[in-house]
């Protein structure tokens, strides 16, 4: 068991594959500091060689808060803009759209069936069936419905 007493240059270069393999995993460039500061450490005690483990642990705390500060201003990528920006918010897709009611919603709250989904509702006041009215928002999973005066227009 003496080789567990110290810390060599595989350890350092396992901890980097263990790491690289937890990140596979989805941790979102989160662990790339830690395992490019692993396989620094093990090139560091290959080319210095006698470092204790203490110093060892040490400077590689040291590395991983560098290089993952390094990581998190420079390379990683904030807010991907993409081509279809309401592509995942099926609410805010809605915005806009103009539906028919078929059941009364009474107290302005209710809920409505769009497509395949059933949304919930509010409205300024109480709609009826058989109202055109105009999808004006929607804040989290409620649209907001206003009720239109002429729905050709």
């Amino acid at each position: 068991m003496d080789f567990l007493q110290e810390l060599e240059p595989w350890h350092w270069v396992i901890l980097c594959f263990l790491l690289l393999g937890v990140e596979a995993l989805g941790a979102g460039g989160f662990l790339l500091g830690a395992a490019a500061a692993a396989v620094v450490q093990a090139l560091l005690l290959w080319m210095i060689g006698d470092f204790s483990w203490p110093w060892q642990l040490a400077s590689y705390g040291s590395m991983t808060l560098v290089f993952s500060i390094i990581w998190w201003v420079f390379l990683r990528k904030p807010g991907q803009n993409t081509a279809d920006p309401l592509l995942n918010n099926r609410a805010a897709q809605m915005i806009g759209r103009v539906i028919t009611l078929e059941e009364d919603i009474p107290a302005g709250q209710g809920r409505v069936q769009i497509g395949d989904t059933k949304w919930k509702v509010s409205a300024f006041g109480p709609l009826h069936k058989g109202d055109h009215v105009l999808v004006a928002s929607a804040e989290g999973m409620t649209l907001t419905l206003q009720r239109m005066d002429n729905p050709t227009a």
